[in-house]
């Protein structure tokens, strides 16, 4: 498996059918979060861009994923095969009954 780091472009102007979109999109992130091919999922502050990390065999199965967003006739994307990808996550102690 390979990392690849996709940067995506978004529409300058929200039209009442992308917003439609948006609860779809997030479904479509998180069932592939689930599934492990979708690793990171980030917004950029003034909405212009999206970045979006993937564990995937080839960039051919990453575009496959790409043309499957529900927001696809509405962004630009390029994809960026990566050397390495390093992320730390928060570590939240179990919480014990006892």
């Amino acid at each position: 498996m390979q990392q690849f780091m996709v940067e995506v472009i978004l529409p300058t102007y929200f039209s009442q059918e992308f917003i439609d979109l948006i609860p779809k999109q997030r479904a479509f992130i998180n069932k592939h979060f689930q599934e492990g091919t979708i690793t990171g999922y980030s917004l950029a502050m003034d909405r212009s861009k999206l970045w979006v990390t993937f564990m995937a065999k080839d960039k051919m199965q990453v575009d496959a994923i790409l043309l499957k967003f529900p927001v696809n006739a509405y962004v630009d994307y390029m994809v960026h095969e990566l050397a390495f990808h390093d992320s730390s996550t928060v570590f939240v102690p179990a919480i014990s009954l006892n």
